[in-house]
């Protein structure tokens, strides 16, 4: 039986191998100004050789790349069309070379741009956005979320909320 998080955790570190926007973009794939990850809708071999890369360097995560895969940024590119089939592409794809080679499957959120320190509404309109992401990580059978590049910690809290 593969162990989980916190057995592995519990025998030493745990390398999770990220940036792949950088990383596709350096490729030639998308590019980060005008970011938007159908990367993983148009070129999914691609996520996967990524992945592969990232495993090989000796990463025990594979983790989803599912970065501002919300509906605030896909709002901003007029694509919220696309928000679902993306996020469960890219975890497919993840977790069919996670299980293939025995690593932790993770699922991701990230900053949404629409949180305003103090702000009610837009804490309720980023919670909503994070429980549907993670909703998709559970159906797919993440291993764990990563929660990242939160500018306020407001928002942070709200995704470990969320994740909990």
């Amino acid at each position: 039986m593969a162990k989980d998080l916190i057995s592995r955790l519990n025998e030493g570190p745990v390398i999770c191998a990220e940036r792949y926007l950088f990383e596709l973009e350096r490729r030639g794939y998308l590019s980060a100004d005008a970011y938007v990850p159908e990367v993983v809708l148009e070129h999914p071999e691609v996520v996967s050789q990524l992945h592969r890369d990232f495993v090989h360097a000796r990463s025990d995560v594979v983790e989803a790349f599912t970065y501002f895969s919300h509906h605030e940024n896909l709002r901003q590119f007029r694509k919220e069309e696309i928000l679902k089939k993306m996020n469960r592409e890219a975890l497919r794809i993840a977790k069919e070379f996670a299980r293939e080679t025995g690593t932790l499957l993770a699922g991701n959120i990230c900053n949404t741009n629409a949180y305003i320190e103090g702000d009610a509404d837009s804490a309720k309109f980023v919670r909503t956005m994070f429980d549907e992401q993670i909703g998709w990580a559970i159906d797919a059978g993440v291993d764990f979320i990563i929660a990242e590049t939160f500018e306020f910690s407001g928002e942070a809290m709200i995704a470990l909320e969320a994740i909990k």
